[in-house]
């Protein structure tokens, strides 16, 4: 399994938040940026609102024959300080927000650095503790006009950085239980928001690959397994088994919690720095924008140059392409995208019955009916204008207390995809009862939380009875 294929799910993890839409330096949102996987300075004052300085992982692995070992790499953001500076007459440079240069813009920002630190072939049964230097440094780039003249100055500037990071491991049941923490260990005091995030490791997030082992799913662990894996522990940094399903040489140690073999979905044409967001959404934003916001944007940071032009130029096929692709729940499946669900999803030959018709509509299943569809409860036959008695017991929503021991009128019978029965419903005595059922907006409940009501509980409900 190539790391560089993993590395491109890591990279959605390590560039979430780096730009937040609508990716313009003035937006608010931009001002808040690295939600996921700081590592702050352990000397930060109250005052800097610093993230805590370390993550850990534990994960588990199976010995096979020999001496095994595992290699770690860490990867990280560095931040870079991009200042622009403006040559006055004088020829003295002056920082500025702002330089537009024969009608293109660049605006001073806060960039990143991708830095991955390696630790190659730990032997298990040995532990490691090692500190690690991250340089700083400062570069500049001379700004031109189109006469080649010299009229500004782009300066960027790191702090250099210093990371330990621990491993060990200890045999539990069978199976070896590998310890592996990350500390930043920044010497230097912060007082403020901004020289902390400076000497953060931003978007940290671990790949393990395993030698002679194999790495046992702490989501979904063999039943030998269950117990170790039940006993692990997690702080700020989730393991799951990366790389193509069934593989178990490599692990993501991720700051936001995925699932087993995550993935980018094919149709997604690049990253968009919300990476867990919708594609679709986020594009048809950009496309709102307007001349001059997305010039701002463009001016902002050569990343956001790209999404943005790369959003003005989507045909309506390549749009098509994120509009989304259901497919039969119930069908065999590979993960779909890396991230919580949401983005698109792909879709096989198996979302399709053999005349064609897609598995969720509704001509697939003829036999699908729920104006007439109906549910037995108690022994009762309850169907689109039964009442019955609400007795809320499955949902945490508290609006749902409201409905204790209301009587209500069922106005469908429908099953979902995955098998169970929702009954649709509206309060008898609600007086926008009419209203939600020329809108067609029902209570959804299931069969054990309705009591259907007698004949003569039901005589003083009936329409002929209340005129």
């Amino acid at each position: 399994m190539s790391l560089d294929e993993v590395r491109t799910i890591a990279d959605a993890v390590l560039y979430e938040g780096y730009l937040l839409y609508p990716y313009r330096a003035s937006s608010h949102k931009n001002r808040s940026r690295w939600q996921f996987g700081v590592l702050g300075p352990p000397h930060a004052t109250a005052e800097s609102f610093g993230e805590e300085p370390g993550m850990e992982m534990q994960c588990l692995l199976a010995p096979q024959d020999g001496p095994a070992d595992v290699t770690v790499h860490l990867r990280f953001l560095q931040l870079q300080v991009r200042e622009v500076r403006s040559a006055g007459e004088d020829g003295a440079e002056v920082p500025v927000d702002r330089l537009t240069v024969d009608g293109v813009s660049v605006m001073s920002w806060d960039e990143a650095v991708e830095r991955e630190v390696v630790l190659a072939a730990m032997p298990l049964d040995e532990p490691a503790d090692s500190v690690h230097e991250v340089a700083g440094g400062e570069e500049s780039e001379p700004i031109t006009d189109a006469r080649g003249a010299v009229v500004g100055r782009i300066v960027r500037r790191r702090l250099p950085l210093a990371v330990r990071i621990r491993a060990n491991a200890v045999m539990d049941d069978g199976c070896v239980r590998l310890t592996v923490s990350v500390t930043n260990e920044h010497p230097e005091p912060t007082d403020t928001k901004d020289a902390a995030i400076r000497a953060s490791l931003i978007g940290a997030h671990l790949l393990l690959s395993a030698h002679d082992a194999a790495f046992v799913s702490l989501l979904e662990p063999p039943a030998e397994a269950a117990a170790a894996a039940g006993r692990c522990r997690q702080r700020r940094c989730w393991p799951v088994l990366a790389g193509p399903k069934g593989a178990t040489d490599t692990l993501l140690g991720a700051p936001i919690i995925l699932y087993d073999y995550p993935e980018v979905a094919e149709q997604s044409p690049g990253a968009l720095f919300d990476s867990t967001e919708i594609d679709e959404i986020l594009t048809l934003r950009v496309m709102t924008m307007t001349e001059e916001e997305k010039a701002e944007a463009r001016a902002t940071d050569p990343r956001a140059r790209e999404i943005i032009d790369r959003c003005d130029g989507m045909s309506p096929a390549d749009l098509q392409q994120l509009h989304g692709l259901l497919r039969d729940p119930h069908a065999p499946r590979p993960a779909a995208l890396v991230g919580p669900p949401g983005d698109v999803r792909d879709v096989e030959p198996a979302d399709f019955d053999t005349a064609g018709a897609p598995w969720w509509d509704p001509a697939a299943d003829a036999s699908v009916r729920p104006e007439s569809d109906a549910v037995v409860i108690d022994g009762v036959r309850v169907a689109k204008g039964s009442l019955v008695r609400v007795h809320p017991s499955r949902r945490a929503d508290a609006q749902d207390l409201f409905f204790a021991g209301q009587v209500a009128r069922v106005t469908a019978v429908l099953a979902d995809v995955d098998g169970g029965t929702h009954i649709a419903l509206v309060l008898v005595d609600d007086p926008a009862s009419d209203l939600h059922d020329w809108y067609g907006r029902y209570f959804y409940f299931a069969p054990d939380e309705l009591t259907p009501l007698s004949v003569d509980e039901s005589a003083p409900y009936r329409e002929e009875n209340r005129s």
